[in-house]
């Protein structure tokens, strides 16, 4: 069964992925005129991802939940 995520995090989780960015690197690209979009927050507080020597990863719970709801044969 797949867990149930915000297709923001999902998406923001695929863009991880794809890109290995510097926390900087994700924070210009995930900018918004929001002041308090959660994405980022909900996806760290979630242990989803993590921050590594300013490298931005997926964690095996962030992997898993990408692959379990994402195909990504469609990319």
């Amino acid at each position: 069964m797949k867990e149930s995520v915000h297709p923001l995090t999902l998406e923001l989780l695929d863009w991880i992925s794809r890109h290995s960015p510097s926390y900087r690197e994700l924070m210009d690209a995930w900018r918004t005129s929001c002041p308090r979009h959660p994405v980022w927050e909900d996806a760290e507080i979630a242990g989803l991802v993590e921050v590594v020597d300013d490298n931005v990863t997926l964690t095996l719970q962030g992997r898993a939940i990408l692959d379990a709801n994402v195909d990504r044969r469609s990319h």
